[in-house]
């Protein structure tokens, strides 16, 4: 079975086309009172852009609740666990059952040819607020009777769902908002070393060094995009015409449509020292040895140069991404890129993943139409009262 990563490197995932299919009404449940006042919950983060492929929360759901590890993905709006009603192709956990007859039937497909099929419950979320306090909303979300990963469902998938964090009505974020718990904010950080944080709520949003640019209609869904980039590669325009970007953190790697991706793989090959020889390795489709095998991301990131994205949406707003930010160390000792071609995978959008976010808090502040980004160490503790690098 091939690894999370390695199956994820085909397509970016989180990308989705969602059909609801009302059968009748969603069972109704007392909704949490509207607060006055929000807060932020803050979770901590398990996985990592490789081996694992993706990085997760753990969210606890139910009366009494129970624990289920759900993939964060900002480029789907429903989130969904596995249920049992019946199941076709589970994943594993959950025992929770899906009621009958009084249902709406959902229907999810994402790019990457994975798909969900279930009916939609409410239940309760235990958030856990930064004030040392718990609030258990009632929420809606998808119970999946029938999942399908990898070609023709043959793979099982590695966590109990997903945590669908989009702009759309259903996503957990705007329930939330409705609600009166927190703020349409959200934010994470992903660590190159593994976990991080996830936030709901603006507490934690720093107050300087924030590099902010207006979020952009995207041309091909309601994704979080900060509109058109121009790419440079080391300080250097690569001559590619502006492309429009998508955030979407359930992409493990980072996509650039065919003419950019191919000017990135001309520049970095053209900068590289001999010490450095191209080699097949089934991890990634571009992949270099060196004399000997290589530990980490950072032994070999003096040998390449930063790609930079300038945002037309913004004043002076860039992103550099550096080699740790577009690169990875397999398990064979390899250095790889971490940039895949998206024209090939069927993209309409060029995606910035995992692997580009990680060790910057990325914010997606919908209150003020807006993205932001910070460069600093995500390994600290998403309690920590403030950002710093």
């Amino acid at each position: 079975m091939a690894d999370a990563a390695a199956r994820r490197a085909q397509v970016a995932g989180g990308l989705l086309i969602l059909i609801l299919l009302p059968l009748a009404h969603t069972p109704s449940h007392a909704a949490t009172p509207a607060r006055s006042s929000s807060s932020t919950a803050a979770f901590q983060l398990q996985g990592d852009v490789y081996p694992t492929g993706h990085y997760y929360a753990t969210m606890n759901i139910g009366n009494p609740a129970k624990p289920y590890f759900l993939d964060v993905d900002t480029g789907s709006d429903l989130t969904w666990l596995q249920c049992d009603a019946p199941c076709q192709s589970c994943n594993k956990g959950s025992n929770q059952k899906c009621p009958s007859p009084q249902q709406c039937d959902y229907r999810i497909k994402y790019t990457d040819s994975a798909s969900s099929t279930g009916v939609l419950i409410t239940d309760n979320f235990t958030l856990p607020l930064r004030n040392s306090s718990n609030v258990r909303p009632s929420l809606t979300f998808g119970c999946g009777y029938d999942q399908q990963v990898g070609k023709n469902g043959a793979l099982q998938a590695a966590t109990d769902g997903l945590l669908g964090l989009g702009r759309g009505s259903i996503s957990l974020l705007s329930q939330l908002k409705k609600q009166g718990i927190t703020k349409n904010v959200l934010g994470h950080c992903l660590s190159t070393s593994g976990g991080g944080f996830l936030f709901f709520g603006d507490d934690l949003v720093p107050t300087s060094r924030v590099t902010w640019v207006s979020m952009a209609r995207s041309t091909s869904g309601n994704y979080y995009s900060p509109g058109s980039a121009t790419l440079y590669f080391d300080r250097r325009s690569l001559g590619v015409k502006p492309m429009e970007v998508v955030f979407d953190s359930g992409s493990t790697y980072t996509y650039f449509a065919s003419q950019p991706y191919q000017a990135v793989v001309s520049a970095l090959k053209g900068g590289l020292s001999k010490s450095l020889q191209q080699v097949s390795d089934p991890s990634l489709p571009l992949c270099w040895k060196g004399q000997k095998a290589f530990k980490s991301v950072f032994d070999v990131k003096k040998e390449f140069k930063s790609l930079f994205l300038s945002f037309a949406n913004g004043k002076n707003a860039v992103m550099e991404i550096l080699p740790e930010n577009y690169l990875i160390v397999n398990k064979n000792g390899n250095v790889c890129l971490g940039i895949l071609d998206g024209t090939a995978a069927k993209l309409s959008v060029n995606v910035i993943g995992d692997i580009t976010m990680q060790d910057q808090m990325v914010i997606y502040d919908n209150e003020k139409t807006q993205l932001g980004w910070v460069r600093g160490s995500c390994s600290r503790s998403a309690k920590s009262m403030s950002f710093l690098p």
